[in-house]
């Protein structure tokens, strides 16, 4: 039996957006729709608890993220092959080129690459050191649910999508801050059919039986996660 896609992301915004989407063909039924928080932290004990009930098809990081060099503008998609964090952790993600197909397929700008998870807001050099490390985005969240997954469900397939709010030309709380993330919220919510046009694609390719695990899955999309 199909199992749903567990989305989650951190803030409210993005929840608006991802809810707001076309969640129909959706595989295994409604995806469960849950907010973490914002912080590694936060966001490590939320994933942790979720993902222990189990029952999920794919596990899906959605949101907001900062480009960290040039070539990427706002409302554009960065997909992460791999999440790193400040500790030098390494979290690979094999099934990140085909959701960038399926990003590219439904008119999404998507940029495939590294992805890195910082405690804090980066802002100007550390965005260029970050950069000329090999990263394309940062985050404050990724890392740490990819964490709690690598423990609770090391075979769960799993993806990041980050789509671009501000760039080092552009940072946060400056002119045209509020167009940028406009043009993000509803370059997320147009992602909707692609991420549901991945899980499908997981679900057709066969993969290694995991444990099975009771399933507490509401039959739609839940509220926003307190």
């Amino acid at each position: 039996m199909t199992e749903p896609l567990l989305v989650l992301c951190a803030l409210a915004p993005e929840a608006w957006a991802l809810r707001g989407g076309d969640w129909s063909g959706a595989a295994g039924g409604p995806p469960v729709l849950a907010r973490t928080g914002m912080g590694r932290r936060t966001a490590g004990r939320r994933a942790a608890a979720l993902l222990d009930v189990g029952g999920y098809g794919a596990l899906l990081i959605a949101g907001f993220g900062a480009a960290v060099g040039p070539g990427v503008r706002p409302g554009e998609v960065i997909v992460a092959d791999r999440v790193t964090d400040a500790e030098g952790r390494t979290h690979p993600l094999t099934a990140a080129p085909a959701l960038a197909t399926a990003l590219e397929e439904a008119g999404l700008r998507a940029h495939l690459g590294t992805l890195r998870t910082a405690d804090h807001v980066v802002r100007g050099a550390e965005r260029s050191r970050l950069h000329a490390e090999g990263a394309l985005a940062v985050d404050m969240e990724a890392a740490a649910v990819l964490a709690a997954r690598a423990e609770h469900v090391p075979d769960l397939p799993a993806a990041v999508l980050r789509v671009v709010v501000d760039t080092p030309e552009r940072e946060l709380i400056r002119p045209g801050t509020l167009l940028a993330g406009f043009r993000a919220w509803r370059a997320l919510r147009a992602a909707v059919p692609a991420l549901t046009a991945w899980h499908r694609q997981l679900n057709a390719a066969p993969r290694p039986p995991t444990t099975p695990q009771p399933s507490t899955q509401p039959s739609t999309l839940p509220q926003e996660a307190s």
